[in-house]
């Protein structure tokens, strides 16, 4: 019969085989945990945009018009700083026209407009047929004196030209774990913009070129999320290109941030690309008077997916 410290040591033995067991099951079950976290708590992004704001710097008037109060830079900043206080994720996107319709544009000739996006910490805007209103020297003084956000656009080439160097066809974005590439498309200029002011631009096909970069974007830059702004117009009756034309020819777009037709979408159009997979359209009017809200989930279980949509509408008492 065994002695009490034979017991003692046979038990002190099975609890360290006990507890070394249990230890190794923790090890071994660590990165199913963590994964399972993951997949329980997706990541999160929140895509804030506007197009088309015509050097709307303050509100439209109160005259008894039907915009009357709506707009204004003040009233949209304050929304966009409590958004980026609520939210861990967010990017500023405009698609472009952010000149000309005000006398803000007429005597400044855009300084104001590029000034008042710095401020606001816009991430990318893209280009639109007014923002060579007064020339392209003109443009490319005013981002380079004013602007500390990138203006984006593939299909344009600006060799020869002022605006060689001061555009670029994509950027990637770094938030928390997410990887969000953003490209930019733009109208034909011919037809559209005075040869004096569109000058030496070289317009190439939108879809071509969208498609390759977002294909850079996806399977070398292995990007989470690929957004392009769009200065093409949301839809046509004709064969014109498109958003709907863009996101149909598409493979890898998974958002479109439209503008120039001043369209107010009520919420985004959903299109299939030529993958089969879903492409977001959303466009919210003209001159500032909504701001674009779209938010966004990612996770190993479901993919990405958007689980909100809000129309955000700018005014003097929205700003507080």
């Amino acid at each position: 019969m065994p002695d009490w410290k034979t017991e003692l040591a046979m038990l002190s033995r099975k609890s360290f085989i006990k507890q070394a067991a249990l230890s190794a099951g923790a090890v071994v079950a660590g990165p199913s945990v963590v994964e399972a976290a993951e997949y329980l708590s997706p990541l999160k992004m929140t895509i804030l945009h506007t197009n088309d704001t015509h050097s709307r710097m303050e509100a439209f008037p109160l005259d008894g018009s039907r915009n009357q109060g709506l707009g204004g830079i003040a009233a949209r900043a304050e929304i966009i700083k409590k958004i980026r206080a609520e939210e861990d994720h967010v990017l500023l996107l405009d698609a472009g026209d952010l000149f000309q319709g005000t006398p803000y544009f007429n005597i400044y000739k855009g300084e104001p407009e590029i000034k008042a996006m710095s401020a606001m910490k816009y991430d990318a805007c893209t280009i639109g047929n007014h923002d060579f209103d007064a020339g392209m020297e003109n443009l490319a003084a005013q981002l380079t004196k004013h602007a500390t956000f990138p203006m984006l656009v593939t299909n344009y080439d600006f060799s020869g030209t002022p605006m060689e160097d001061k555009a670029q066809p994509y950027k990637i974005f770094r938030k928390g774990k997410l990887k969000i590439g953003v490209l930019g498309v733009s109208i034909e200029g011919r037809g559209l913009i005075p040869d004096t002011l569109f000058g030496a631009t070289k317009y190439l096909d939108p879809v071509q070129k969208a498609n390759e970069t977002a294909n850079i974007l996806k399977r070398t830059e292995n990007c989470d999320m690929i957004i392009c702004l769009s200065h093409l117009g949301n839809r046509y009756s004709d064969k014109k290109v498109s958003d709907e034309v863009l996101a149909k020819e598409s493979e890898y777009i998974d958002l479109i941030i439209g503008g120039h037709t001043h369209t107010f979408l009520d919420e985004p159009l959903k299109y299939k690309n030529k993958n089969g997979n879903d492409v977001i359209v959303n466009q919210v009017g003209w001159a500032g008077i909504i701001l674009g809200r779209l938010d966004f989930e990612f996770s190993k279980f479901s993919g990405k997916k958007m689980v909100k949509n809000h129309n955000l509408p700018v005014s003097q008492k929205t700003g507080g």
